[in-house]
């Protein structure tokens, strides 16, 4: 199925957009609207959404292997959980917790509906505990400057090639601090979505549990400087074989603070220090370049064959609404071009 030049959302309720996913095959657009998940056609009509997550959802990517949605999910207590009560007015529980959700799409067919009826996830206790964490190298709070998480995206291994099987990337959020050196890395963790179901339950936004994998498979760090909330959405690409992590531009004066990174995904991640950590090493990925296009931080999707869908969205803050309007565009190497 074709996908048209413009897909519009209309207005919603919830929170700003933070990601969107593409079903091609069926004609589906997915987005996420902050505590609301909408499943539109083509042409920008609502099938069917999903309510009162009351956490943060943010970047989803679609799964063709299974057709569903996968997203992140934060319950937590500084600005932005704050926020986001005070805008709903929908409580959750005393603890912070993450986690990645799956939405069962086939299921989403009238709006409205719970999370419970359509949505599972599995914890993030590694995320969890950096979060909460001081970190080793600065004494400050939240290991790596960790905000939770947001960027998702499915695609190879890093160096293994485009044909190799996909995993399911989530890259952490990180807080904007220019008076610490131990933040200016983005941390990207990789899980297999195979072991989804061992570990995945319904989430109960006032008792949230705990099930899930001790550790991911591989931890990754992309040398970028700090930026403002880290990866906003992940992305990758089979055309080119690339990632791309689109973020809100940092502020440190002595990095270039872009607000696109692309990751080269064909080469492997160098074991090495890591800068500003204390001695600690880890796998550093390699930066392919950058790009100033402004727009893929409330949603990104690359479809192949050199087609990129890419969200702008509005906000009218007195009414509490927000839209999306989805663009087509090519990429030259450096920005992207409407179509």
């Amino acid at each position: 199925m074709n996908i048209p030049e413009k897909i519009y959302s209309g207005w919603q309720k919830g929170g700003h957009v933070q990601g969107i996913a593409i079903d091609k095959e069926k004609g589906h657009v997915y987005f996420s609207f902050t505590t609301r998940l909408i499943k539109t056609d083509f042409e920008g009509n609502v099938i069917g959404s999903v309510k009162d997550l009351a956490g943060h959802l943010g970047c989803i990517t679609f799964c063709s292997e299974d057709g569903n949605v996968y997203g992140s999910l934060e319950y937590k207590h500084d600005i932005i959980g704050r926020g986001i009560v005070n805008n709903t007015g929908v409580e959750f529980s005393q603890d912070d917790a993450f986690y990645l959700v799956c939405f069962d799409t086939d299921k989403i067919v009238k709006e409205d509906m719970e999370a419970t009826e359509v949505m599972t996830g599995i914890f993030l206790q590694e995320v969890t505990e950096d979060y909460k964490a001081v970190d080793e190298a600065s004494g400050k709070e939240h290991r790596y400057g960790c905000s939770g998480i947001d960027g998702t995206a499915f695609g190879p291994v890093f160096g293994a090639g485009k044909d190799s099987a996909h995993k399911l990337m989530v890259s952490y959020g990180v807080y904007s601090d220019v008076d610490r050196d131990d933040n200016d890395y983005q941390v990207i963790l990789q899980y297999d979505i195979k072991d989804f179901d061992r570990y995945a339950k319904p989430i109960n936004r006032m008792e949230l549990h705990h099930s899930g994998p001790e550790n991911c498979e591989a931890r990754y760090f992309l040398y970028t400087g700090n930026t403002t909330y880290g990866i906003q959405n992940l992305e990758y690409d089979v055309t080119t074989g690339d990632y791309f992590a689109a973020v809100y531009v940092g502020v440190k004066p002595e990095f270039n603070n872009p607000p696109m990174f692309i990751i080269d995904g064909s080469k492997d991640p160098v074991y090495e220090e890591l800068k500003g950590r204390g001695g600690e090493k880890g796998r550093v990925l390699s930066l392919k370049g950058t790009s100033d296009f402004p727009y893929g931080q409330t949603g990104f999707a690359a479809m192949g064959d050199g087609l990129y869908c890419i969200s702008i969205n509005s906000e009218k803050w007195e009414d509490k609404e927000y839209s999306s309007l989805v663009k087509s565009y090519s990429f030259d190497g450096k920005t992207f071009i409407e179509r």
